[in-house]
Parts: C-alpha cells; sequence; structure tokens
C-alpha cells in the first residue's frame, strides 16, 4: 500500500533542525510534514541522547529566541514536574544533571517532551503533520526539481509525499544522493580547498567517528553486570595508531594538545579530580537537587572510549554500513562490561527507561558528520578558523547571514585513522548561500548537510547551531512561498534578502551578527 500525500513543505528527518524548521514554517502560516526514521522526534537531544553542546554566550539575549524558549521550558519541565530542593528551585539557570558539558544536561526525556509540548498546537491546528518510524527510500524529480519523495514505514507501508519545497533535515543527508542532489562525503583536500587543517588531499572515507550513547547509574553493592559482548575480547586488545592503548580503559587522549591522559569514572579514583572524572562530565540527573527516595545520579556516557571510528557509514555499501552500526554497538556495550568486570564497578547499571530502548543504548548513535550539499557557498576554515584568519580579524562577516553560533571545530577520531582535529574558532555567522544546494531550486539544507567541510563541519554541527540553521530553512521555504520567489532570488536580489532577514530578526527573533567584541573573541 502506498498512500499519497501533498503538503507545502516537506521536512524530512525530525532531529534538532527538522523540528526548529517544522515548528517554524507552522508559525509562518504554512502546512508541514515532517517524517523521522525512530520513535523520538529531537534528533541529538533525544534520539541520540546528548545533552546539548552550546556557546559561553548561550544565557544571553543574543541567543535565538525560540532556541532560548526551548531551553525555558527544560528547567520547567524540571521544576512543573520533579520534586527540586528549594535551592534548585529557586535557581533561575537551573542545569538538572550539573554536568560539566553543559549549562543545561538533562534527561533524554525531557526534551522529547519539551519537542511534542511545542508542536502540539501546530498538530492539532493541522499545520503540523508528524510521521514517525518513517525512512526517505526514493526522490523522483523533475528538471531541477524534487517533485516527490517516498518513505517507507517500519511495516512496509509507504507513503509518497509531493511538497512545494522539500528540507532535507535527515541525519546523514540522505535525500541527497536520492534526489541526485552534488553534494560531498567525508574530507575535502587542501589541495581544493586550502584549508590548514585538512588532509593534503580529499578523502571520501575520512569521516568523524560515531558513537552510541547510554545512561547509566551507580548501585555500589549491587551488580548488575551485562552479559559479555561478542566483539569484547577485540575491543579489549586492539589498538588504533593514534590511541595510547585500547580503548577499554581510563587512558585517552587530550584532543588539543594529543597528549595521552588518565581520566577515570570518579574523582576518588587516583588521577581523578572534580573538574576531571567522567561521572560528572555529560551527568543528565545530579540526585542531591531533588528530594523524596528513589534519586540517584544518572551520567551520560559520550565519552573517548565509545567512539566508533572502525568503519565510515557513507560511500560504502549496505554490509558495510550495517556491520559499522552494530560494531558501534558492541563497543558501547564492550566499554560498560569492562567496567562492571575489570574496572571493578558491577554496580553500574543501565537505564533503558531513560533511552527508551530494551537494551540501555540510545535509539540511534550519535551522528556527528553527514553527506554535505555542494553548495552556492560553502565554509572553509579560513572564514571561521582563528588560526586561518589575520590576527585578530575575527570570523569573516556574511552579508546573508541568517543566525549566529559557537564552538571549537572539534573533529572526532576519524574511519580513515586520522586522530582528534580540535582547534579554536571564532564567533561565527550561519550564511543562507550554505542552506542552497549549487543546482536544485526546491531543496533547502537544514541541518548538518549544509555546505560546511569536513573541517568546518566540526564547529557548525552541534545543537543550537543545527537549530538555527532549520530555523532559517523552515522560514525561507514560508517566505519563498509568501512571495512566490525561489530561495536562489531570495539570496541574490538585496531587496528581497533583506525583507526575510526582516522576518527573522522582527517576527522570530534571531540574532544575525555577533558585536565585534565578540566575533573577534579568542576563547584561550
Amino acid at each position: 500500500m502506498n498512500t499519497q500525500l501533498h503538503t507545502e513543505i516537506l521536512v524530512v528527518g525530525g532531529g534538532v533542525g527538522g523540528v526548529a524548521a517544522a515548528l517554524t514554517a507552522a508559525k509562518l502560516g504554512r502546512t508541514v510534514v515532517l517524517t523521522e526514521p525512530t520513535e523520538w522526534l529531537g534528533g541529538q537531544l533525544t534520539s541520540q541522547a546528548v545533552p546539548p553542546d552550546e556557546n559561553a554566550w548561550i544565557e544571553t539575549p543574543l541567543t535565538a529566541a525560540s532556541y532560548a524558549g526551548f531551553r525555558q521550558r527544560i528547567r520547567r519541565y524540571y521544576r512543573d514536574n520533579y520534586p527540586l530542593t528549594a535551592q534548585a528551585a529557586a535557581d533561575p539557570l537551573l542545569n538538572p544533571g550539573l554536568g560539566h558539558v553543559s549549562r543545561i544536561c538533562h534527561e533524554p526525556r525531557a526534551a522529547l517532551a519539551v519537542v511534542d509540548q511545542l508542536l502540539a498546537p501546530w498538530r492539532s491546528a493541522g499545520r503540523v503533520t508528524v510521521l514517525l518510524r518513517h525512512e526517505p527510500i526514493a526522490a523522483d524529480t523533475a528538471g531541477d526539481r524534487i517533485a516527490a519523495v517516498t518513505l517507507r514505514r517500519d511495516d512496509g507501508a509507504a507513503v509518497t509525499i509531493t511538497a512545494d519545497y522539500v528540507l532535507d533535515a535527515t541525519e546523514l543527508g540522505d535525500l541527497l544522493p536520492l534526489a541526485g542532489v552534488e553534494h560531498v562525503i567525508g574530507a575535502e583536500g587542501q589541495d581544493t580547498t586550502g584549508e590548514p587543517h585538512a588532509p593534503p588531499v580529499a578523502d571520501p572515507l575520512d569521516q568523524q567517528s560515531i558513537s552510541w550513547c547510554f545512561a547509566i547509574e551507580h548501585r555500589p553493592g549491587e551488580d548488575h553486570t551485562i552479559d559479555r559482548p561478542a566483539g569484547y575480547d577485540f575491543w579489549r586488545t586492539t589498538v588504533a595508531p593514534f590511541w595510547p592503548g585500547p580503548q577499554l580503559s581510563w587512558t585517552d587522549v587530550e584532543p588539543v594538545s594529543l597528549k595521552t591522559r588518565h581520566r577515570p569514572i570518579f574523582a576518588a579514583e587516583p588521577g581523578g579530580g572534580p573538574a576531571d572524572d567522567l561521572w560528572h562530565y555529560r551527568r543528565i540527573l545530579a540526585a542531591r537537587q531533588f528530594t523524596g527516595p528513589g534519586f540517584a545520579d544518572i551520567t551520560l556516557v559520550n565519552w573517548p572510549q565509545i567512539d566508533y571510528w572502525q568503519a565510515p557509514l557513507l560511500g560504502v555499501d549496505h554490509a558495510t554500513r550495517a556491520a559499522a552500526l552494530d560494531g558501534a554497538r558492541d563497543l558501547s556495550l564492550s566499554f560498560l562490561h569492562w567496567m562492571q568486570t575489570e574496572a571493578g564497578y558491577p554496580g553500574l547499571r543501565l537505564r533503558p527507561d531513560v533511552m527508551g530502548t530494551a537494551d540501555g543504548l540510545a535509539l540511534a548513535p550519535y551522528i556527528r558528520e553527514s553527506r554535505r550539499i555542494q553548495a552556492e557557498l560553502t565554509i572553509v576554515e579560513q572564514h571561521v578558523g582563528v588560526e586561518a584568519r589575520p590576527a585578530g580579524a575575527g570570523s569573516e562577516v556574511f552579508p546573508d547571514s541568517v543566525g549566529i553560533g559557537h564552538y571549537r571545530i572539534d573533529l572526532h577520531p576519524s574511519t580513515s585513522g586520522r586522530t582528534y582535529v580540535d582547534i579554536e574558532s571564532y564567533p561565527f555567522q550561519i550564511p543562507l548561500g550554505a542552506l542552497l544546494p549549487i543546482r536544485v531550486d526546491n531543496l533547502i539544507a537544514a541541518g548538518k548537510n549544509i555546505g560546511t567541510t569536513h573541517i568546518t563541519n566540526g564547529c557548525y554541527r552541534l545543537h543550537p547551531v543545527e537549530w538555527s540553521i532549520g530555523e532559517a530553512a523552515g522560514a525561507l521555504a514560508a517566505y519563498c512561498l509568501d512571495r512566490r520567489s525561489p530561495p536562489r532570488k531570495v539570496r541574490a536580489d538585496a531587496t528581497e534578502l533583506a525583507d526575510y532577514q526582516r522576518l527573522l530578526t522582527g517576527t522570530l527573533g534571531v540574532t544575525l551578527a555577533w558585536p565585534d567584541e565578540i566575533r573577534t573573541h579568542r576563547s584561550q
């Protein structure tokens, strides 16, 4: 059975960018179909279970109003539903997990609840239709337009959707090969981009590692040891050339200096400390902030020990990709088993209820790198990297900015055997040209598939930046429908561009430029 649907805007992929795109288009009066292959909307925040990686100015008015509102709803969710201590309840900047990595470390289900709250009125009004467990399998094209996209539900039923505009917000840029959209995978070569930290020549199979995250609590005196995973011996003995030893260890590599470091799970361990231990790094629930029985710390394991770099997901056949996903799961479970046995912590207990799965792993792997469109404007290291810019220049100023962001250029070890690339970047803008493919007229990139390089993806891939990309894409599709102007004309025409940017700043509360003192700011 193949159902036929039509909508004004089709958003394929219900991750951070897809949710922001759908919400924005609905607010601007347009009808949207939002699809997602898993059971949860929210991507990095929910199904991938990654606490938000944000910038130093995230709590200031410079943050896009919609993303700031999302964060406040997370805090309200805990205030409304959890027995907070008086001190925690009074904290306007409540951090539920008190994790070091983020000012708002929280459980995936909290983000899922907020996403559902945000979408609820638009779903009731018929503006947004959500199709969960739907994966894109085909796209029909007519010249330089996508005419229809076919998606298959996990029970085998299919739906074909026609739309005026199609937004690719998938985690891996899945629509790009289906629709024949020109795109790039892996690493571009220095001989093409001139980027100081690119490899000498292109390597499509040089892709950032993925991680299959999981949540645990610690119950001393109890035994929650899982069965020995099939690949345990492999992970226990295999050593990558850029790593100091097997991954099943407390020893890893410091990403910036590339020096070997020892970082145990708890501060009380030899070599541990309050700023160094892994337990507090991505803790998503801090028991001391809650009253009543039953609360225990919950931490999210997204640590170097579970980075899977053995095989890429893109540019390989289905069997290789499936084997890589299985390998990532096996590595995560092997690290847990090692912690419970050889490291001496049998009381570490998986929390499948927190992940929404039977096995305790996240619903989906944490994806750091996608296929990327060949865009009207490709962001390179020379636009944002401190070392690649003139001294004190700050980041490139883009006249077609649709939002702002900041994060270090943070590339995890790759499938080509390359170690970390973790270098400083300036606070940057998101140029509209990076959202527009060089040829296809009605496709807009709405996630990690924008026109970055392998290098600059390292700072444009994080939660608030992906949200802003999705928001800009949803707003652009709505604007183009209102004005009957194609996206390329909006960017090329100064009057149209100014009108669209006023929609972003005036109606939606988006910041398009950092103050110069921040744009030129160095984080170290």
